[in-house]
């Protein structure tokens, strides 16, 4: 039912579930889920510390605890919950790649990027899909999104995915960043300035998309 968007219903099996075994941190995790989904961030935050109080183990848990923190604007809190999932859980690309999203919202560019560079060495097409595991954090305004897609040009630049970067590059263009002339002196593009797909996309300037 979760997975077709039928949350209210989910909630209510869940709740059965939860009655008739009681100490299982995993539905307490599905079920503040459900509630996420539902924008239902207090009753979310109480399900995933009930989960975490069963299970400390329990990265997803953590993690999504910190998505409620980075929905209500709370990005210290939320970057507090990410670490913990990914000290738990240190393969999971998403939690990384949800830490430099609370990162990049504190305008704090520098550690958004080093958790995000190991987002893409855990999973080099983590931004291409969301993780079975949790909920991946979104940008929110068209500005943060632009500026987002060229941070990620310039980090798969620096790790010689030209494919990627470009990709990025052009969605950045797309989602209007403004200072995309930057891509002609920041050190990182310097590899892909060499590419003629680079100069070509650079001419074409594809036009801003209305959001």
């Amino acid at each position: 039912m979760r997975s077709q968007k039928d949350y209210l219903d989910a909630i209510d099996y869940f709740q059965a579930a939860i009655a008739k075994d009681p100490d299982n941190a995993t539905l307490y995790n599905k079920m503040g889920i459900a509630e996420l989904m539902l924008q239902r961030y207090g009753q979310a935050g109480k399900h995933f510390q009930e989960a975490i109080k069963r299970d400390k183990k329990l990265a997803e848990a953590y993690n999504n605890l910190g998505v409620v923190q980075y929905e209500r604007k709370k990005y210290r809190g939320a970057i507090k919950q990410y670490k913990k999932a990914a000290e738990i859980s240190p393969t999971s690309a998403s939690f990384f790649s949800n830490l430099g999203a609370a990162y990049f919202a504190q305008k704090k560019f520098e550690e958004a990027t080093k958790a995000y560079a190991q987002a893409v060495r855990l999973d080099p097409n983590i931004f291409e899909h969301s993780s079975r595991t949790g909920i991946a954090a979104q940008m929110s305004s068209p500005q943060d999104r632009a500026h987002y897609s060229y941070v990620l040009a310039k980090l798969y630049a620096k790790m010689g995915d030209t494919d990627h970067s470009l990709e990025y590059l052009r969605k950045a263009m797309e989602e209007g960043y403004k200072r995309v002339d930057d891509a002609y002196k920041d050190p990182e593009f310097a590899e892909l300035r060499k590419d003629a797909r680079f100069a070509e996309l650079m001419k074409e300037r594809p036009v801003a998309l209305p959001d």
